[in-house]
């Protein structure tokens, strides 16, 4: 069952429904102050992974690519 995140117009209040498919376009009340109109938002997904050592890689352990590899493709000032 998916997490769905809404923004209340109302009351200005953020709040996430765990909700089946089938209700996905269904109205969802603020839980704050019971008001209807809400908006659902989009939503930031995080995504992990393992590899064959059960250590997740992070950002600094990948390779540099040829165009610098850097954050901006190489026209930071970090010091890799």
């Amino acid at each position: 069952m998916p997490m769905y995140e809404y923004y209340c117009q109302e009351c200005r209040t953020r709040f996430e429904q765990l909700r089946p498919l089938s209700a996905a376009d269904t109205v969802a009340v603020c839980p704050t102050c019971q008001h209807p109109r809400v908006q659902r938002v989009i939503s930031l997904v995080a995504a992990f992974a393992r590899s064959s050592d059960a250590v997740a890689p992070t950002m600094l352990d990948m390779p540099a690519t040829s165009s610098g590899g850097c954050c901006s493709g190489g026209s930071c000032s970090c010091s890799r």
